[in-house]
Parts: structure tokens; C-alpha cells; sequence
């Protein structure tokens, strides 16, 4: 868990540029020069990254926040890989049939799974045979859909489904808590989501030549190769449970079992590649490190925020976790509420009775961690990978302003102001 700092190691405010460059880094580079950024966003990301833990550890003296970080980085890189290596040992061979109605269905059914196996799991899973089923006409919106709807608003029913809620169980949120407060904001935000992609893909489907509305509905027999890493899956999710270092280590067995005992053709027909696990951990390796004063700025002011009722702590929670990663600004903005009520988040008792007393400002935290998180691309984990498989498989996908003016603000933006108008005003 991140450290939550104090004023006597307070980080410079000059220190939060380190991560507002990474940030235009990944938004501006790979469309104003993306030879050199593929060539060396690592490189950028690392030195950033460098930067900001050797000032932490050579002029704030506080090394111990680094490392925390570090084990922070490590925990989320192997869950979003081994994830990404088990589910890319599944292979689903789907019946094509890609018609609005049966890609409406198929979202629904990704949000759902998401509750059981996280976001990372249910995106990993189905992004290939989406990819697949709409391969004669995917463009860019079906991309933005299944990050809002399978990457992200879709897990908010169980700790499992989103890295926030997970954090919540561990610090003393019930188990189902989430489930019995969230459904309603859920459900509505999942089916103004998928109204809205039924009618664009309508629009979509009819404006395709003929020929490929025969090839798009034409029968392929349905099948899954590759079951045995559902095993793999099983093992992952158990291994949440765990404390570190176990947690990593079955992690990576599950992950390297996988690898060893998929067949080949397996991966083949997946079209594999370590590129996009590659591209998500060195960039979230810049986005961690440079993020720390940023959060740690946020934590030691959060008294100063004038924030107080659940529409504008559901407000700060979600435009935080659109850019920065929101497991840890779910803590901070726990924190800073359970302080206004004289409440500790080092106590499991106390978290126990603000989720029993201040549903409605749980709730708002809650929903703005995992609803804003599909805002951006790196919003939430999940994001960058599927944006990353997508565009090896030759998939057309928005830029990072792009995603942001054509889908956030004309449609997601709405939807959320709905949600706080309806659940939480």
C-alpha cells in the first residue's frame, strides 16, 4: 500500500513537472513524432521515473516511500502480466455474427465477467475475439466502448472487479458492500453505454458494403482452445489473496505455467506478442515514479480541497483517476474523507463504520475511482493494453486527444454528470 506522506517530507510542487511531461509524452509524441517515440519512450520513461525517486531518496532522505512505491509497481505489473500471458493462451473462436444486437451483448457480458475476474482479466480475455468478430468494419469507437464499458465501468460491483475497491476490502470495506451501493449507478451508466454503442453500430453495420454484412454474420463454429488456463485465471485471482511476496510469485508461476504448457498454434492464432505487455510496464514505470508528488501533494492538502459532499468528492476522485492511477487516489481521497469524520484509514473499524454511516460518500469515492478511469488511456491499466493489442493488430484506434474530445467529453462526460445528478446530489 502507499505511504501517505507528511509535511515534514512535503515534495517541492516544482516536482509534480517530471509527471506532467510523461503525461504529454504519451499524449502529443506518437502523433507529432512517432518514430522517435517508439524508439525511445522507454528511455524517457525510465530517466523520468529515475529522477523523481532519486530526488526522493537523496534530498527528502526518504528512501522507504521509494521502495513502497517500487513493491506498488511490482504487484501491478504482475497482475496486468500474467493476466495478459494467461489470457493470451486462450484462444475463442467466435461465430462471427457481429451484428449491432450480438455486439451489444457481448460489452454486457464482458461487464459482467469483469466482476469475477477483474477488468485486466475480462479485457485481456475478450479483446482478441472482439477484435475478430468485427474485423470487417472495427473502427475506432468499437475500441473506445470496450475500455469504457469491459476495462472499466463494468468491474464496480466487487473488490475483485477494479484495483480501488480491492484496496477498500483490504482497509475494512464489506465484501459486498460495493454490490449492494453501486448496482443502481451501474446499471445505468452500463446501459446508456450500451444504447449508445447499439445505435452507432447500427449506423455502422448498415453503411458496410453487403458483402461484408455476409462475411460479418457468416456462421463459424464457436469454440475455446487453450482451457487449461482457465486454471491459470483461477490461480491468479486466488493469489490476490495472498500477502507479498506470495501474491507475485504465484503470479508469475501461474504465468510462466501458462507460457509452458499452451500449445503453439494456440498463441498463433492469438497473433501473441510481449510488445504490449512491453510498452504498458516501462510506460507505468514513468507513471508511477513521477506520480508520487503528485499524490503525495494531494495527501498532505487534501484538508485544503473544500471538498465535503458526495457530488464533489465523486468530482476530485474521478478527474484525479482519469490521469493519475486510481487505486492510489481512491486511498487518498478515502483518507482525506474519513479524516473529515475523525476517522483513521489505519483502522479496518473505522473504514467498517464509515462505509456502515457515509454510504453516499463511499459510493462517491467508489464510482469516481472506476467510472473516470476510462476517461483517458492511462486511466486505468487495462486501457493502454488494449489499446496496444488493438493497434498491433492493425486496428485503427483514436489519439490520446481524440479519445478524450470525440468520446470523453461527447459521451462519457454526460453519462457520469447523469450519474452524480441521479445517485449522488
Amino acid at each position: 500500500m502507499l505511504l501517505l506522506a507528511s509535511a515534514t517530507n512535503a515534495p517541492s510542487p516544482w516536482m509534480i513537472i517530471p509527471f506532467v511531461v510523461m503525461l504529454l509524452a504519451i499524449a502529443l509524441m506518437p502523433f507529432l513524432h512517432a518514430p522517435w517515440w517508439e524508439k525511445h519512450y522507454a528511455k524517457l520513461a525510465v530517466g523520468l521515473g529515475l529522477f523523481t525517486a532519486g530526488y526522493y531518496v537523496i534530498f527528502l532522505r526518504d528512501g522507504a516511500h521509494m521502495l513502497e512505491v517500487a513493491h506498488e509497481y511490482i504487484s501491478f505489473i504482475a497482475l496486468i502480466g500474467s493476466l495478459y500471458i494467461v489470457a493470451g493462451g486462450i484462444h475463442i473462436r467466435v461465430r462471427g455474427e457481429s451484428t449491432p444486437l450480438r455486439n451489444t451483448l457481448f460489452l454486457a457480458t464482458g461487464a459482467l465477467l469483469a466482476n469475477f475476474i477483474g477488468t485486466t482479466g475480462a479485457s485481456m480475455l475478450m479483446i482478441r475475439p472482439w477484435i475478430r468478430m468485427n474485423k470487417y468494419r472495427v473502427t475506432a469507437f468499437h475500441v473506445v466502448f470496450f475500455i469504457f464499458i469491459v476495462s472499466n465501468a463494468g468491474g464496480a460491483l466487487t473488490p475483485i472487479g477494479d484495483p480501488p475497491l480491492f484496496l477498500g476490502f483490504l482497509r475494512g470495506v464489506p465484501f459486498f458492500w460495493s454490490v449492494a451501493h453501486l448496482w443502481p449507478a451501474w446499471a445505468f451508466l452500463l446501459g446508456g453505454l450500451l444504447a449508445v454503442f447499439y445505435l452507432l453500430d447500427r449506423i455502422n453495420f448498415a453503411r458496410a458494403p453487403e458483402v461484408v454484412r455476409e462475411l460479418e454474420t457468416g456462421y463459424e463454429k464457436f469454440a475455446v482452445d487453450g482451457q487449461r488456463n482457465f486454471f491459470f485465471i483461477a490461480m491468479i485471482l486466488a493469489a490476490v489473496f495472498f500477502p507479498s511476496p506470495w501474491r507475485e510469485l504465484l503470479m508469475a508461476g501461474a504465468a510462466a505455467g501458462s507460457w509452458a504448457l499452451t500449445p503453439r498454434p494456440v498463441h498463433d492464432s492469438n497473433h501473441f506478442s510481449f510488445h504490449p505487455i512491453k510498452e504498458v510496464a516501462w510506460l507505468f514505470f514513468g507513471i508511477f515514479g513521477t506520480m508520487v508528488p503528485a499524490l503525495d501533494y494531494l495527501q498532505i492538502h487534501a484538508d485544503q480541497l473544500g471538498i465535503s459532499t458526495p457530488v464533489e468528492f465523486y468530482a476530485v476522485t474521478g478527474l484525479l483517476s482519469s490521469c493519475l492511477d486510481n487505486a492510489p487516489t481512491y486511498l487518498t481521497l478515502l483518507a482525506a474523507a474519513l479524516g473529515q469524520q475523525a476517522l483513521s484509514l489505519k483502522s479496518e473499524a473505522d473504514v467498517a463504520l464509515f462505509a456502515a454511516e457515509h454510504a453516499a460518500t463511499l459510493a462517491a469515492i467508489s464510482l469516481g475511482a472506476v467510472f473516470f478511469g476510462a476517461a483517458t488511456y492511462i486511466g486505468n491499466g487495462p486501457n493502454f493494453m488494449v489499446k496496444s493489442i488493438c493497434e498491433h493488430a492493425k486496428v485503427r484506434t483514436p489519439s490520446f486527444f481524440d479519445y478524450i474530445i470525440r468520446y470523453t467529453f461527447l459521451i462519457l462526460a454526460p453519462l457520469l454528470a447523469l450519474v452524480a445528478w441521479l445517485f449522488l446530489a
